[in-house]
């Protein structure tokens, strides 16, 4: 287990604190101190950000509980940003929003963590099986890879050169076992590296160039991968009120879309959601590989709690996670749960320096700030001589009060995402779950996926989307219709549009995150779904054409059948689905022979 550090008591402080409201504080005698810069604030050293210098006070935002503190404590410069460490050892662990393993910090304190206290978030115990890639002479540029450790056994840690550090290897460690803090490369500019690197949160790690958004993020959701797609390097928002189910979604795209690597920030949660995390994420296998999903997942938990500050450290060090493992070439998703909180802690910060306030309280900066922290996803060229290809994909949560979309955090973010999953409370009533309207949900990304769809999906993929847009599009208008003059006063012709949309909701769009066969769903299986229920419509459309009524379809064992079809295992579902379209045309075929006969 990493040792815990304190504040070094004999450390002669250089700074004296004048001013405490809340999480924010006030020092004096901190010349030189820059923005960003972290602090240690009191007898107890709690961990600070500098974010206002004026003349020679210094405002900093406290990550910890500031109860206690009283004038003319110490405060001390530290010289650095807030910063992560990066290397082998962080996949499967559990850190706040800080950075601080909680396990270990569990482990030596308890489940009270006392304050001031740190512990390094990689353990300088253990040792890793390090393999080099390359040997003396050898030129090594930003991002270039010097060897790589077997961190899972789901997941190759690469070894990078810092962006900032180039030179010609003069010395490599042999293969062997060493821990993160053991030099294992040294370079003709005097550099040592070793299988560890710091770096700020608050910075955008480099890459070479961005690429074309040509894939897509497949979520194993039917409604998200067959009717608002989100790519590879791309965005999406999560916006619903309370109970509407954005964890549920945000933790179910987690166990099943196809990133290599998923960093989970819960952000200002419920302590009782963040326990449910913690206690079921270390229990799921991986789909993929059959092991533990915790072998290519990082959690960074920040509880609504804990000190609003940390919420914003939360978020910076989960993407900071998320580009260190795009840079060595992984396709990594991040879910951050709920950027509401984040911007919560924003506005009261803001008011506690005293700034002018913008739309409901926010800061002014609010957009900006949030266009920043989504301009780090992307799909990249990664910096490194083999040109690696990567992505990093988020989805953000977003929590407006009362489910208005139009307050500023989610019209600001939807400025900025490339698609909107809006949750509904009245479907989560209805116990539709996920709860993702359809008539407000888009996404920017399906044309740009249509090629990659029409190579890889089946054959008529995008056609099926299109044509089942289309259906809950008629369906929708004619909903309408029907709250002025009831459904009676429909022909049947219309009244089957309202028949398919019950339909798709029912079979295509809900999903049963509990059911061990419907939890995830290939392509194959929800263009098998859609390509059966558009069957089972176009089939109808004939025999209403014929005269046949529609009461006398709908009550067909054919209709239950099509509904138990997403039941059905994906590796059984194409016979299954053979044998249901096989009954549907004798079951019709033998109704429009009994009306045939009925009419002569």
């Amino acid at each position: 287990m990493s040792g815990v550090e304190t504040l070094n008591k004999d450390t002669v402080p250089n700074g004296s604190l004048t001013r405490v409201s809340g999480p924010m504080i006030a020092a004096s005698g901190l010349l030189g101190a820059a923005m960003g810069e972290i602090l240690r604030v009191g007898h107890v050293g709690l961990m600070a950000e500098v974010i206002r210098i004026d003349s020679d006070t210094v405002y900093a935002q406290v990550f910890e509980d500031t109860q206690g503190l009283y004038l003319g404590e110490p405060v001390t410069r530290t010289g650095s940003p807030l910063t992560v460490e990066l290397g082998p050892g962080l996949l499967g662990q559990t850190f706040d929003g800080i950075q601080r393993p909680l396990h270990s910090l569990a482990a030596r304190w308890g489940t009270f963590i006392g304050r001031g206290i740190t512990t390094r978030a990689l353990d300088r115990q253990r040792q890793w099986r390090f393999t080099p890639r390359v040997a003396p002479g050898d030129d090594l540029g930003p991002g270039d890879v010097f060897g790589a450790v077997p961190e899972t056994e789901a997941l190759e840690h690469r070894l990078m050169t810092p962006p900032s550090v180039n030179g010609v290897v003069t010395w490599i460690a042999e293969p062997g076992d060493y821990t993160v803090d053991d030099v294992v490369v040294r370079l003709s500019t005097g550099d040592e590296l070793a299988m560890m690197h710091r770096w700020p949160v608050k910075e955008p790690r480099p890459t070479q160039g961005r690429l074309p958004i040509d894939r897509p993020l497949l979520t194993g959701q039917r409604v998200l991968d067959g009717l608002f797609p989100v790519a590879l390097g791309g965005s999406a928002i999560v916006p619903g009120g309370f109970g509407t189910g954005k964890t549920v979604v945000e933790q179910t795209l987690a166990k099943y879309c196809n990133a290599d690597v998923i960093i989970y920030v819960g952000c200002g949660e419920r302590g009782n959601e963040m326990a449910d995390v913690l206690s079921e994420f270390p229990e799921l296998s991986d789909p993929k590989t059959g092991g533990a999903l915790m072998d290519r997942t990082v959690l960074v938990v920040n509880t609504s709690n804990m000190p609003v500050a940390a919420r914003e450290a939360s978020v910076y060090t989960g993407i900071t996670l998320a580009e260190y493992y795009r840079d060595m070439g992984y396709h990594v998703a991040i879910m951050a749960d709920s950027t509401s909180r984040w911007a919560e802690a924003m506005r009261e910060m803001s008011s506690r320096l005293e700034e002018m306030p913008g739309e409901e309280g926010y800061p002014t900066y609010l957009s900006a700030r949030i266009a920043a922290f989504y301009e780090r996803t992307g799909r990249v060229v990664c910096c490194g001589r083999d040109g690696r290809e990567a992505s990093l994909t988020l989805i953000g949560a977003v929590s407006p009060p009362g489910g208005d979309f139009s307050e500023p955090v989610t019209q600001t973010s939807l400025r900025v995402a490339g698609a909107l999953w809006a949750l509904d409370a009245a479907l989560a009533y209805r116990r539709h779950y996920p709860a993702i309207n359809w008539n407000r949900s888009y996404s920017l990304y399906a044309s740009d996926l249509d090629p990659w769809f029409a190579k890889n999906a089946p054959v008529g993929w995008s056609e099926r989307r299109r044509r089942a847009l289309a259906l809950m599009q008629q369906e929708a208008e004619l909903q309408e219709v029907v709250q002025l003059v009831g459904p009676d006063a429909l022909q049947d012709s219309e009244r089957l549009f309202l028949e398919m949309g019950r339909l798709i909701r029912e079979v295509f769009l809900q999903q049963n995150a509990f059911s061990e066969n419907d939890a995830h769903c290939t392509l194959e299986k929800a263009d098998g779904l859609l390509d059966a229920l558009l069957a089972f419509h176009e089939e109808c459309h004939k025999l209403i054409e014929r005269g046949v009524a529609l009461n006398q379809i709908v009550q067909l064992p054919v209709r239950e059948n099509l509904a138990r079809l997403r039941n059905v295992a994906n590796a059984e579902f194409g016979e299954r689905k053979r044998a249901v379209l096989d009954e549907m045309h004798a079951a019709f075929g033998r109704l429009a022979q009994e009306w045939g006969d009925k009419r002569e």
